[in-house]
């Protein structure tokens, strides 16, 4: 089996020799930056299947740079795990509705990271999956979204979706017709239980109605007061 591509970004030394060492014991394939700049140069040279990022970096600050990666064409859909320092509640909500796949505050532990890293990879691989259910895809009123290409079209044009906005898009029209809560979009997209979080469903919910109301599609997503979000049948 093909080892998983990690790249650690962090300024602390100490921190990325511990990290490569443990990640290389556990099978991991591991690249270290000391910045964003370092970071950019593997990313164009190497097939990275997972970030960690930390918040405190010399040359651009976590949550610019997690920003960054994301409307970046050739690194949106890389899973990123943030750490920082910073245990403040709206840190990592902030995190979360950027497109962060997980958060880790520090100190932590090797073996926690190592199962977060797991669960993250598990939840955005597609591992396991059938031929079929790679290459499904969904339609409505002009609208497909195909899983093979992980591409969303109206038509003939394309549209640019986040990946946990095409993730969510996917999950809807999957269980057209069905009220999926926000605990259930948390918990299937970005793996959190947490009470108070399920409002970063919310946010990218509006994000993605408004990519959807340039071809007149925003109602296509339902609203249930108090519950969740449905997507209508035809």
């Amino acid at each position: 089996m093909a080892k998983y591509a990690v790249l650690i970004i962090d300024d602390e030394e100490h921190i990325l020799e511990l990290m490569e060492y443990n990640l290389s014991t556990n099978g991991f394939k591991v690249f270290t930056a000391t910045c964003i700049k370092e970071a950019d140069e593997i990313l164009k040279n190497e097939k990275i299947d997972l970030m960690l990022l930390d918040i405190m970096l010399p040359d651009l600050d976590g949550m610019s740079a997690l920003k960054k990666y994301r409307q970046d064409a050739h690194t949106k859909n890389i899973p990123i795990i943030m750490v920082t320092a910073k245990a403040e509640e709206i840190d990592k909500i902030i995190g979360l509705e950027l497109g962060a796949d997980d958060y880790i505050t520090k100190p932590f532990s090797v073996r926690e990271v190592v199962a977060r890293i797991n669960a993250v990879i598990r939840r955005n691989g597609r591992a396991g999956q059938s031929v079929e259910e790679v290459a499904e895809e969904y339609a409505h009123k002009g609208l497909r979204l195909d899983i093979e290409s992980h591409s969303v079209c109206y038509q003939e044009q394309v549209i640019e979706l986040t990946f946990k906005e095409f993730e969510i898009l996917k999950l809807l029209m999957k269980n057209k017709g069905r009220v999926m809560t926000r605990e259930v979009l948390l918990d299937r997209i970005w793996g959190y239980e947490y009470v108070g979080e399920t409002r970063t469903v919310d946010v990218h919910i509006r994000y993605l109605r408004s990519k959807l109301s340039q071809y007149g599609l925003e109602e296509c997503i339902e609203t249930v007061r108090g519950v969740g979000y449905r997507f209508e049948k035809e």
